[in-house]
Order: C-alpha cells, then structure tokens, then sequence
C-alpha cells in the first residue's frame, strides 16, 4: 500500500479551530473535503491576536477573554456528529460556567499560552473536576513556563486519574522528546501530533505506542495536508495510522465502537 493510500483511510482531526469570522465554518468543512477529513473535534479561534499570543509564548502575559464556545456549537450543529465541539474554558470565570454547559459539548480545551493561569493553579482544577463529572477528555496547550509544563501537566494527571488527557502540539516546541519521556508511564496522556517534527511523531510511536498517540492539524494555523505529510513519510503499518487517525480519538470521545 502506498503511503498516500494509507493517510487516505478514514481521519479524524482532534484539533482544528473555528474562529467567530463570517464563512469560517465552511471554510472549514471545504478544507476538509479537499483533505479527506471525515470529521474533527473543533475549538475556539481568534480569542488572541496571533502577534499577542507570539509575544505572550516568549515574554509571558495573558488575556481574560472569553472563546466564542457559541459560535463552535453553531459551526458543529447539523453536521450529523462530523464537527465536534469542545469548550475552551476561559480560568479567569467561574467553573459553573463551564458546568452550565458541559453536557452541550464533548470535551474541554484549556491554554495557559491564552489564559496564563497555571495548570497548578486551583482554578484549573476546579475545571477538570467538571470535565470528569461529564467524562470530557481534556486537551491541554503546555508552555515552557513555570505551573504550565509537561511535568505540570502529569502532576494534573495524577491528580484525576478517571480522566483522559490529550497534550497539544507534540509538547513544547518541534523536538520535544522531553514531553514523550514525562508522560511515557502516564497511561491516561495521550499525543495530539500537530507542530511537532516527524522524528517526534515517530518517537511518539514507538514510546508510548501506537494507541496513545492522535492526529491533529491545528487547521487553520497549519494546513491539513501538511501533517498528513508528516505521516506518509513516516510509513507506519496500517493498523497503525488506523489507530492514531481513528480509532483512539473515537474511544477518547467514548464512541469506540464508530
């Protein structure tokens, strides 16, 4: 089986983003299309200006803004289950905002690159703690930051263990086999492989296995042909590019049998 052939299977992106912008929904669903995506777990765009959150990820700061969680449950509405909607919590409210809403969305993002509250910190917590009320899985932006690092993140995990967590971007930066080696005994982090080099992606693979590692895009910052690249290159068995495109993001949404 060719390589392009492989990434041709059934995909499911566990991570785009949907910006509250005039089209952007079908944009999204048209880059889909052209990529072979059959669906995708979609979170909140545009709550930072990029050059703000470019300089916050080397100088520090935050924003207190709000995602626009409406406009993804808009977005996701009608699409027979392809568009799947996560909260993208904001630390600086309430839990109860987020508990308010939960059962309308299947999953909770939380970023201290956007928000800059520590993963240590109570507030953070007190959202996992509704996310394992409602068995969301939880993805996580870590930084390399004091309270917001990979080590930061397994501490969290430890902490809920009844809870799945999805660490972003490959971990922090493009070559990040520090991450992989924190959370390699960490049975329930998983990988989410978008940003990170393919020698990452393939000592994803290899060290935590097959089924704890999950394709992403981080559409529309980076293309979705772009990462599938990255895994045609890598020539993993099918089962293989199965699990990683499919199969693990559906037991992570609790639809293991889709």
């Amino acid at each position: 089986m060719s390589a392009a052939a492989m990434t041709a299977r059934p995909v499911l992106d566990f991570h785009v983003r949907l910006a509250p912008r005039p089209g952007a929904a079908g944009r999204l669903l048209a880059a889909m299309d052209e990529n072979g995506l059959a669906r995708a777990v979609v979170c909140a765009g545009g709550t930072i200006d990029l050059d703000r959150l470019a300089r916050q990820l080397t100088e520090g700061g935050h924003v207190e803004t709000d995602a626009d969680n409406d406009a993804v449950l808009r977005a996701c509405a009608d699409t027979d289950g392809r568009l799947v909607p996560f909260w993208f919590a904001n630390p600086h409210r309430p839990p109860e905002v987020y508990r308010a809403r939960a059962a309308e969305f299947r999953g909770l993002e939380i970023s201290p690159a956007v928000h800059g509250v520590a993963l240590t910190d109570p507030r953070t917590a007190a959202l996992v703690e509704v996310a394992a009320e409602h068995r969301h899985p939880v993805y996580v932006v870590c930084l390399d930051r004091p309270g917001a690092g990979v080590a930061d993140l397994v501490g969290l995990a430890r902490r809920f263990p009844e809870v799945d967590f999805v660490l972003g971007h490959s971990g922090i930066g493009n070559i990040d086999f520090h991450a992989l080696n924190l959370v390699r005994h960490e049975p329930t982090v998983s990988l989410e492989t978008s940003g990170g080099y393919t020698c990452v992606a393939q000592a994803a693979v290899e060290r935590l296995g097959p089924r704890r590692v999950v394709f992403g895009s981080e559409y529309p910052l980076q293309q979705p042909a772009v990462e599938l690249a990255k895994f045609r290159a890598l020539r993993l068995p099918p089962e293989q590019w199965r699990q990683i495109a499919w199969d693990n993001a559906h037991r992570l949404l609790g639809e293991e049998k889709r």
